[in-house]
């Protein structure tokens, strides 16, 4: 089952695309696909960080790790700290 988390990226990188009738899961790979460029990652990034409501330093993540929504969470798990 998604979270609602989960959810809230899918829905934010949706408006970002922006493309007619594109669907996509947590496992739908954005970056190595080109759906998602270097300047999208950024502001999926500031979007993660908000939604998972932890810091998380970009000089540890690498592009792979924002590939797919499941591996932005679970990077966001890896590196981040909640934030206070």
């Amino acid at each position: 089952m998604m979270t609602d988390q989960k959810q809230q990226i899918i829905e934010f990188i949706m408006k970002t695309i922006v493309r007619e009738g594109l669907q996509i899961s947590e496992d739908t790979p954005l970056v190595s696909s080109g759906l998602i460029d270097s300047f999208a990652l950024v502001d999926i990034l500031n979007k993660l960080e908000e939604v998972a409501k932890m810091r998380i330093p970009a000089g540890k993540v690498q592009p792979k790790d924002m590939d797919t929504v499941r591996r932005m969470f679970e990077t966001a798990q890896r590196v981040g700290k909640p934030r206070t």
